[in-house]
């Protein structure tokens, strides 16, 4: 399956929106709706499977995305990337607002969402130390940014999504 996600950078010379000059890191979304929609299109796939391991460039868009999915399926903390802390957990709930996808998202009220970000782990024991073998088997949904670095500690039915920056600043999101 593959979503086209269109202009998550705007295509601007100088200054990009807010102040963010060119070159950094943060995305800025040009078309709210196009992400929130792409989300919602990854949630309706979603079916019975918990694990996802996002692969993308520094920069494609993986927790922005992320983020997107966590506002749709209904997270009402703020969501952020997991760089530091390793994890982030958030709640899903959906108590106050109409079920989304044919009823999707309320299949998942009440439940966690694990965030990681595996970018700063040197070694294969500082996963096993943190117990992500636990949040993994969990059967909450769990968001993996940087998963190449713990590859042999993800569960076999890991779901790979691929992110991918398009020249036109378009992003791709394969999910294999």
């Amino acid at each position: 399956m593959e979503i086209t996600i269109p202009s998550l950078v705007p295509s601007v010379q100088g200054d990009l929106p807010l102040g963010i000059p060119k070159g950094d890191a943060s995305l800025v979304e040009e078309s709210p709706s196009h992400l929130a929609d792409a989300a919602r299109e990854f949630i309706a796939a979603i079916g019975d499977r918990r694990v996802f391991a996002f692969y993308g460039s520094m920069g494609a868009g993986k927790t922005t995305f992320i983020k997107a999915i966590c506002e749709e399926l209904g997270v009402k903390d703020q969501v952020t990337s997991p760089t530091f802390a390793i994890v982030n957990e958030y709640s899903i709930d959906h108590s106050d607002a109409q079920p989304m996808v044919n009823g999707q998202c309320l299949m998942f009220n009440g439940q966690k969402v694990y965030h990681f970000d595996f970018y700063r782990i040197k070694r294969l024991e500082e996963a096993y130390d943190m117990g992500c073998e636990e949040y993994f088997y969990s059967g909450n949904l769990c968001f993996i940014e940087w998963p190449e670095l713990i590859e042999d500690l993800l569960p076999e039915d890991t779901v790979r999504v691929t992110i991918t920056q398009q020249p036109d600043g378009h992003r791709t999101v394969a999910l294999l």
